[in-house]
């Protein structure tokens, strides 16, 4: 009988453990944004680099090499920010409508503005995924974020390549 009431303290404490561990870890999961840039419609990475403005000024100019975008190999990104002092800066890749984990990427200062880094994108199980990268600016004020929209393609067996 008193085995059984040991458990209940114990079950608390691995609650409250959890409990814990999620709010120290909620905001580099879930930032809290201060501001976000509108979508660029007519944005295709695939083509060119895009520009999205932040509410306030200031511009964020993304891109993504190689231009194909291909699923499980290494991206290079690159980001220049115009008119915003930043301290640091992250992509975020989320699935449109589809949820595909946790995939963010810290860039590293290349200096005026410049930040680079690379990344890799998962492998879906349709043939064409819509994505939203998330650039990711830490600001004295904030969080800011400016959302750029492209498509991956994922190779038929006789297309894909180790």
């Amino acid at each position: 009988m008193q085995r059984n009431f040991l458990w209940i303290p114990l079950a608390a404490i691995a609650l409250a453990g959890v409990l814990l561990s999620l709010y120290s870890v909620w905001p580099t999961l879930f930032p809290a944004v201060v501001a976000v840039a509108p979508l660029v419609p007519d944005c295709d990475l695939r083509e060119a680099d895009c520009t999205a403005v932040l509410p306030g000024g200031g511009k964020v100019r993304f891109a993504i090499d190689p231009r194909s975008i291909p699923v499980l190999k290494p991206l290079d990104l690159t980001v220049h920010v115009d008119g915003i002092q930043t301290r640091r800066v992250s992509v975020d890749f989320a699935g449109t409508d589809m949820n595909m984990g946790y995939n963010r990427v810290t860039l590293e200062s290349r200096g005026t503005g410049q930040w680079k880094g690379q990344a890799s994108l998962p492998v879906c199980v349709r043939s064409r995924m819509t994505w939203e990268a998330r650039v990711l600016l830490e600001t004295d004020i904030g969080i800011m974020a400016a959302p750029f929209r492209f498509d991956t393609f994922t190779p038929t067996a006789s297309e894909w390549t180790p």
